[in-house]
């Protein structure tokens, strides 16, 4: 990156911590937190750092201006320390959703990765190892397009679901984030979860992601009377009897030939299925699409219902959440990879939450930039792109996204 289009990002980045800093607002026990700062030239992580109040911290930010702000789900006696000094006290349960754990098709339009060791490149996601030089480290370009943002959204909505339905949490001790970049956070902090270690942790995530989970063990067999017949669990069950239920009915509402083929179903078994859509339409208000259908064997429900538990399992990232030390971006800080902003919100506002409007930290000025590769992309309400090797005049904050993602420079 050019040091003239570095030092327009670092001085955008000042003026917003100078004049929001009272928009930064302190997550919980401050004082216990330990806070972590990436710094725009260095490139280099400053941790191990703490703060008696906010003043300090929101002084620091101006001081400092990193590209980016952490602080850790962790309490400690001492956060200043080295990590076996600190006096871990607990942690909150953090979840990490992220469009780069969830395949969607357009990753092949937007997501770019480069080889390491040779410069190869290509699109969608990095493969396991360079077709051209064997080896297996990539950059990686990945953009926050609104049909990965919708997707992962969907995730984070499912999984609200979870934590309140079938853990009980209240909304009083969830929240919601946007990450400022392709996901979402979501934090439990509660006493009831603050003591729990790795393991348990990662109990919550098999949980969650229905890892190891088999329908016949959640209500799915044969039917007392038949051995030809099935019987399921209720659409109104809870937990993931429930949700198999709900998870298969979905799937027979919405699947294609293509789809019914891909779960190991003979020709016999797909065409009853999708001639009889109305009727398993009218299970909902029954006992299910179980037995619905005449002709369909146990066998061949019990592979159905695998593709249920697929739809209602989410799909976090799976090393955030057992991390007892991890630390998680600070709310209203920036993003150093989009120039957006983490923006954290009540649960029951994600529905209709823009993060393309709400996240937007910079809303005057316009800067010339020359552009080398870009998607379409929007930006509150205005779309822009794609570019290729073009010079344009931008707004402050699309012109940002496209610099942090450096795929442009400043023309003076």
């Amino acid at each position: 990156m050019s040091s003239l289009s570095q030092n327009f990002i670092r001085d955008k980045f000042a003026d917003y911590y100078k004049q929001h800093s009272t928009s930064i607002l302190p997550p919980s026990s401050l004082e216990r937190r330990e806070f972590g700062f990436f710094l725009l030239e260095k490139r280099v992580m400053l941790r191990h750092k703490g703060f008696r109040d906010v003043d300090g911290l929101r002084s620091l930010l101006c001081t400092v201006v990193p590209s980016d702000v952490y602080y850790s789900s962790a309490y400690y006696e001492r956060p200043e320390e080295e990590m076996k000094a600190k006096g871990w006290l607990g942690a909150d349960l953090i979840f990490d959703i992220d469009a780069d754990h969830i395949p969607t098709p357009c990753a092949t339009v937007h997501d770019i990765w480069v080889c390491t060791g040779c410069g190869a490149s290509g699109r969608g996601v990095s493969p396991q190892k360079c077709p051209t030089c064997g080896k297996g480290k990539f950059k990686e370009k990945t953009w926050p397009c609104e049909v990965c943002l919708e997707a992962a959204k969907a995730e984070a909505i499912k999984l609200i679901d979870v934590l309140t339905e079938d853990f009980g949490f209240s909304s009083e001790v969830l929240t919601v984030a946007f990450s400022g970049h392709r996901g979402y956070h979501v934090h439990v902090e509660s006493e009831a979860v603050r003591g729990l270690d790795s393991l348990a942790r990662k109990e919550i995530v098999d949980y969650v992601m229905g890892i190891g989970l088999e329908a016949e063990f959640h209500g799915l067999g044969k039917s007392a009377t038949s051995d030809r017949r099935v019987s399921g669990p209720d659409l109104n069950d809870r937990g993931w009897r429930g949700r198999v239920a709900k998870g298969t009915y979905d799937f027979l509402l919405t699947a294609s030939k293509e789809d019914l083929i891909k779960t190991g179903l003979k020709t016999q078994h797909i065409n009853p299925l999708i001639k009889h859509r109305e009727a398993l339409l009218k299970s909902w208000n029954l006992k299910g699409p179980w037995g619905v259908v005449k002709g369909i064997s146990p066998e061949t429900w019990r592979k159905i219902a695998q593709y249920g538990v697929e739809k209602q399992s989410v799909k976090i990232d799976t090393v955030v959440t057992p991390d007892i030390n991890r630390l998680i971006r600070l709310s209203n800080s920036l993003h150093g990879k989009t120039g957006l902003k983490k923006i954290e919100f009540p649960i029951t506002g994600i529905e209709d939450f823009d993060p393309l409007k709400s996240a937007v930290a910079f809303k005057e000025g316009e800067i010339t930039v020359l552009v080398s590769e870009a998607p379409q992309f929007r930006v509150e309400d205005e779309i822009y792109g794609p570019f290729e090797r073009q010079k344009v005049e931008l707004p402050t904050a699309a012109a940002l996204m496209l610099l942090c993602k450096g795929v442009a420079k400043v023309v003076q």
